[in-house]
Formats: structure tokens, C-alpha cells, sequence
């Protein structure tokens, strides 16, 4: 995920027999209310359009031009009315300039005592005929929480903070690039997915054999200065105390060519096969570097779940925190409600109260402790999470996903891996819903309340099935 500030398109629709100061004095607030919270601002200036707003088509002409003069700087579209606004003229906009961006409309609510001829904004009206025309026109667009709401208030920052996550999951997900390292391993046939339907969306798959990957690590030497930086990372990363030296090398060398495979393709997110060829063939599970990936927002998941990857990275870009890759895996008593996820695992580091490395227990008695060391085990702390899973649906030719809100308990739990107990309302009608419609029993998970952001980007700008836990 890029550093550089949001950057959105603003429309000021403006209605020419309805007052024009109003339109002056809201164009002046929007800005200054966007800027003030740290998004840039491409919008005509007065010179450009009569006060800088949209009324005519020649506006929109003008307008429009504007926008696609600064097409890879727009993230967003914001519709603001301080008055009525002309509804063809927002419309006209957004069609002639084709950014395929997100749209927010935003309606400035009139003041009882403001309500003469010139001061009255009807803005109240004039969003519904807005919408009515974009509705026409095909193009696709958020509200704001409230039909009416003034700029500089609370409410509409909350507007803000929750339409900017929209626009990041949307620009990101249309963008991304996933590393499928290995096949599919054999017994994960729940991981299946299309390559087709995720291109379609502007997710793009690149593959590579994992006997690359592990080819170019052995041929790396140990005392090759990229390969002792990558060591000092992952002992700065993790407790490795008990770990043996060999196996944090060969983590390094496998850290430093996935690296260069994914900067020499323009990669972003990526999804590893490691069930059990690495164990067996070059003897250290690759957990941790993944859990380090994602924590620096560039989520990896295993198993070559590349479904399950894309849902990471859309929690990471509409939460702006590490996502993780979880089993929805095993009941907690008699509790309904409540659940254990569970991984064996490369969670990310901030998902853990404490964390340390230690071996594989799982495929241990398969393939030796000594070639398993590699996990990130601890007990995930307690906090809000919300969880979603992405799906093709190739006999349909659709993306289908679900997404909710729950926590994470401080409940206790004894076992390995990475693990907690998560609280969800209805949760055994959620898992009715998985069981029901065949998705995966791998689930992501960020530690924030997101759902609602995941619910507008999937479903109204994606074109996905979505079903909202709620």
C-alpha cells in the first residue's frame, strides 16, 4: 500500500436559480474540511467555472477534463450540494471524465431560521435527483449515513474515514498482484479457485514453481550480505530462542529470493504452497516470513490460497492494519456463539499478546521437528476483528464473499499454533450460511471493525455476492 495522501475529484453542484453564495461559501468548506484531514483536493477553480461548481454542461465539459488531466491521482469522487445542485450536470461529469472511481454525495442540511429565498439550500431534494440521475446514467455511488450533513461535522468525517477505506479497497483490489509460489497442494482441494473471474475484477495471479524458488535459495550463500540482513530481520522480528542456527538460515536465503521473485514481478500479495514440500525438501516452514509480510501490509497466505490472500489484503487496505489467514476450527464448549480460530501459523506479529518461533507440531511427526521449525505461536489478543472470505464461483461466474464483525475473547485456551477464541453474534447461523453455500473453512481476519467498508467495495463497486453478517 502507497504512502502518497488521497487525492479526490470534487463536484460542486450548483442549481442557477437557487442562491449563489451558498455555493461559494460550501465549495470554500469542502475544500477546507478535506484538506484539513489530510486528502488533496482536484476541483475547477472560479476561474474555470462559474464558482468553481457545475451547473452547465460546458461546466461539466470543463470539469470533466480537469478530471482526466489528473486520472492516476483521483481516488474518489465527492459530490457536495450546498444548494439544490443540477443533477444532469453531476451526472454529465462523471460520465464524461471516466475515472471508475468511487462516488460519495453529500447533501448541506438548510437551517430553520435560513429558510427565505435567499438562503434556503434544498439540498434535501436535490440529492435524491442527483442520485436519480446517476442511478440513470449507470454509475455506481456511496451515501452519506445521514441524507443531509453539514461538512465540519462529526458525522461527516466518519463519512470520510469510512468512504477513504472504500476507495482503498476498490483502487487496491482492481490493482493487485498475487504470487501463487507452488501448487495448490493435492489434499487442499477447498482452495481451488479461478484465475479468470479474479482477472475480471483486475486481480491478477502470477505463478511460479515452487522447485524455483527453492533452486535459486540453495544456490544463495550464507554469508551473502542480503542473506545475514534477512537473519537479523527475523531475529528482530521474533523470539528464536531454542531455534536451531540452520534452520533460521534457510529461512533467510527462502526470505530473500521470495523477495526478489516478487519485486522482479510486480507482485503485491502472495500465497505459498507449503504443505509439505518445503518441510520435506528444504527442511523449515516458511511462517514466519509470511507473518512478516503481512505485517507490513503485504499479506501471504498459505496453502496457495490465493481467495484467501485477497481478502487479507482487502481487510489490510480498509483497516490499514495486518490481516491474518485463519481455520474457522474447533467449537468452545457449549457456547454458540463462540468459536476457536486457529493457524499453526504465521499470523502477523501484531495479532499475538506474546509471540514466539517454534516448530511445526502438526507435520512434525511426518517430516521431523528438525524440518518444521518456523511458526509464530501465541494466544491472539483480545479486541474487535472483522472477518471475510472471497470465493469464485466458477459454475455461476461470480466472486461470491461474506464479511461480519465480531471479537476476539480473553477466554481461556490451551493449545498450540496461533490461536483465539472469537465472538460472534448468530455465529451458528454464519456457519449454516458457510456450510450451506460451499465456502472455504480458511477465513480472514483483521483486528478492526471494517465489515461495512468490505460490504459497499465488494458489492457496489466490484459487482461481487455479498453477504453481510450483521
Amino acid at each position: 500500500m502507497t504512502a502518497k495522501p488521497m487525492t479526490f475529484g470534487l463536484i460542486v453542484g450548483n442549481r442557477g436559480f437557487f442562491p449563489d453564495h451558498l455555493v461559494a461559501s460550501g465549495r470554500e468548506e469542502m475544500i477546507r474540511v478535506l484538506e484539513s484531514a489530510g486528502y488533496r483536493v482536484i476541483c475547477p477553480s472560479p476561474e474555470q467555472t462559474k464558482l468553481g461548481a457545475v451547473e452547465t454542461r460546458q461546466d461539466a465539459k470543463a470539469c470533466a477534463a480537469l478530471f482526466r488531466r489528473h486520472r492516476d491521482e483521483i481516488d474518489g469522487v465527492i459530490v457536495t450540494l450546498p444548494n439544490f445542485g443540477d443533477e444532469r450536470g453531476v451526472a454529465e461529469t462523471l460520465r464524461m471524465a471516466e475515472l471508475n472511481v468511487p462516488v460519495l454525495v453529500q447533501a448541506t442540511p438548510d437551517e430553520p431560521g435560513k429558510m427565505t429565498i435567499q438562503d434556503r439550500r434544498d439540498s434535501f431534494c436535490g440529492k435524491m435527483s442527483v442520485c436519480n440521475n446517476l442511478k440513470q446514467f449507470g454509475i455506481r455511488y456511496s451515501l452519506t449515513r445521514l441524507h443531509t450533513v453539514r461538512p465540519d461535522s462529526d458525522e461527516f468525517r466518519k463519512d470520510l474515514e469510512w468512504f477513504a477505506g472504500v476507495c482503498r479497497v476498490v483502487n487496491g483490489l482492481r490493482k493487485t498482484r498475487v504470487g501463487a509460489i507452488g501448487a495448490r497442494p493435492a489434499a487442499f482441494n477447498t482452495v481451488r479457485y479461478s484465475e479468470k473471474l479474479l482477472e475480471a475484477s483486475g486481480i491478477d495471479v502470477e505463478t511460479v514453481d515452487l522447485s524455483e524458488i527453492l533452486g535459486r535459495a540453495e544456490r544463495l550463500k550464507s554469508d551473502d550480505p542480503r542473506v545475514q540482513d534477512k537473519l537479523k530481520q527475523i531475529q528482530d522480528y521474533v523470539s528464536t530462542e531454542g531455534v536451531p542456527q540452520q534452520s533460521l538460515m534457510k529461512m533467510a536465503r527462502l526470505g530473500v529470493v521470495i523477495e526478489d521473485w516478487m519485486r522482479a514481478n510486480d507482485v503485491t500479495i502472495s500465497a505459498i504452497q507449503c504443505w509439505t514440500a518445503l518441510e520435506e525438501y528444504f527442511g523449515v516452514v516458511p511462517c514466519t516470513l509470511m507473518s512478516m509480510m503481512s505485517q507490513a501490509l503485504m499479506p501471504s497466505a498459505c496453502e496457495v490460497d490465493v481467495c484467501g490472500a485477497v481478502a487479507m489484503y482487502a481487510l489490510s487496505l480498509a483497516s490499514g492494519q495486518p490481516a491474518a489467514l485463519l481455520d474457522w476450527n474447533n467449537n468452545y464448549g457449549d457456547e454458540p456463539d463462540k468459536a476457536v480460530c486457529f493457524h499453526c501459523s504465521n499470523l502477523p506479529k501484531q495479532f499475538f499478546q506474546d509471540v514466539r518461533m517454534d516448530y511445526q507440531a502438526i507435520i512434525a511427526g511426518t517430516v521431523g521437528q528438525l524440518n518444521t521449525f518456523g511458526t509464530c505461536v501465541g494466544r491472539i489478543k483480545p479486541g474487535p476483528m472483522t472477518f471475510a472470505r472471497i470465493s469464485t464461483i466458477d459454475t455461476e461466474g461470480v466472486i461470491a464473499a461474506y464479511v461480519g464483525e465480531g471479537r476476539f475473547t480473553e477466554d481461556s485456551l490451551e493449545t498450540f499454533g496461533g490461536a483465539g477464541v472469537v465472538e460472534i453474534p448468530r455465529l451458528q447461523e454464519l456457519l449454516y450460511y458457510i456450510c450451506e453455500n460451499g465456502f472455504e473453512h480458511h477465513v480472514a481476519a483483521c483486528l478492526a471493525h471494517v465489515a461495512g467498508i468490505l460490504d459497499e467495495a465488494f458489492r457496489k463497486y466490484l459487482g461481487w455476492k455479498v453477504y453481510r453478517h450483521s
